[in-house]
């Protein structure tokens, strides 16, 4: 038998069933899943030095486990010294298997290791069911070696989902484990 993510068979297991008591919903087609995960990072000092877009995506790619690319500026901006097409930041953009495996890591080890940490904001919900998370240190990550670390710095990790509603979204992503405050 091929391999299958634990959180791919927990989906289908029991958060199908779940959701499916909470929102009555008729069809198994209806019921809201993860599309992607993106996972972005924006380096502002990459404008004086290149090489720092070069480690931001070779972060990204080990935290990640699926080759990173480096984003660029669209615009001109003047008064950050930015050009049209400077590298300016590194995203990836995870589905399937590999987004499954990102968010059990995610969930079971990088976030716990967050100081002080009692849970994620329910904020971060953009109205259309999808849902932004900022990490502030990317040494929460186990594959991230502290001492090959150059500068810490954050990212912004967006989960995208089919659900229509920011509560059918916290449902989905509560039932796949992502720890929400309690308010």
């Amino acid at each position: 038998m091929a391999y299958s993510p634990r959180l791919k068979e927990e989906y289908k297991s029991k958060v199908i069933a779940a959701l499916t008591e909470e929102f009555g919903y008729k069809n198994v087609m209806q019921v809201p899943k993860l599309s992607k995960i993106v996972i972005s990072k924006g380096v502002g000092a990459a404008v004086a030095d290149k090489k720092l877009v070069d480690y931001a995506v070779e972060e990204l790619t080990t935290i990640s486990g699926q080759r990173a690319i480096a984003t660029i500026s669209k615009k001109d901006v003047a008064s950050f010294k930015l050009r049209k097409g400077m590298p300016i930041g590194a995203k990836v953009t995870l589905r399937g298997e590999r987004m499954y495996e990102f968010l059990d890591r995610l969930v079971t080890s990088a976030l716990p290791r967050v100081r002080d940490f009692g849970g994620i904001k329910a904020t971060g919900f953009d109205g259309r069911g999808n849902y932004n998370l900022g990490i502030t240190e990317q040494i929460i990550f186990p594959e991230i070696d502290i001492d090959k670390v150059n500068k810490i710095s954050g990212m912004d990790i967006t989960f995208v989902t089919s659900a229509e509603t920011d509560k059918e979204a916290k449902s989905l992503l509560t039932e796949l484990g992502l720890p929400f405050q309690k308010n």
